[in-house]
């Protein structure tokens, strides 16, 4: 059984390999600053490893999928963020992203019909992913960009959902 979730923040890595704990890092910062700062009813955050399965059942259901993992660009340039957005239309093509990780469980869910309604992804490339706890200090800087980042996809999100009430009042 799913839960409808609007929202889906979903952290792919692994804590204790240094910078691939990228994701989770926001994560953690979103939480302190829901404090101040509250996310939208139905924004689900979430830990997973690449588990295709794992990921699809994640997004499933949701109108926006954000999803936030460590990258091994050569040659690689540590902090350094990328975002991909993935519209419906975009989603429904087959080999819509690159053949391995994300792509594989974009790709699986685009055959099993559990595609979110959007997609972003965001990843930042990775200067240390040695076994270990803690960021490199490029990676650690760029933490709080993503947040804001995402906090605004967050908020582009719920514009955009925002039935249309222009009018309404006018006979």
């Amino acid at each position: 059984m799913t839960v409808s979730t609007s929202i889906a923040v979903i952290a792919v890595g692994d804590r204790s390999r240094h910078d691939d704990g990228v994701g989770a890092a926001v994560l953690s910062r979103l939480r302190e600053r829901a404090d101040v700062r509250p996310l939208p009813p139905g924004t689900v955050l979430s830990e997973c490893d690449l588990d295709p399965s794992r990921l699809i059942r994640l997004w499933e259901d949701a109108e926006l999928a954000v999803v936030l993992e460590p990258a091994h660009a050569r040659p690689g340039h540590p902090g350094r963020i990328y975002r991909l957005q993935l519209d419906a239309a975009e989603l429904g093509r087959p080999a819509a992203m690159s053949p391995h990780g994300l792509g594989e469980a974009v790709e699986l869910a685009r055959v099993l019909g559990r595609l979110p309604g959007r997609l972003v992804a965001y990843a930042v490339d990775s200067g240390d992913t040695s076994l270990g706890q803690g960021l490199s200090e490029p990676v650690a800087t760029s933490v709080e960009a993503l947040v804001r980042r995402v906090e605004d996809e967050i908020a582009r999100h719920r514009v955009a959902a925002a039935p249309d009430t222009a009018g309404l009042g006018a006979a």
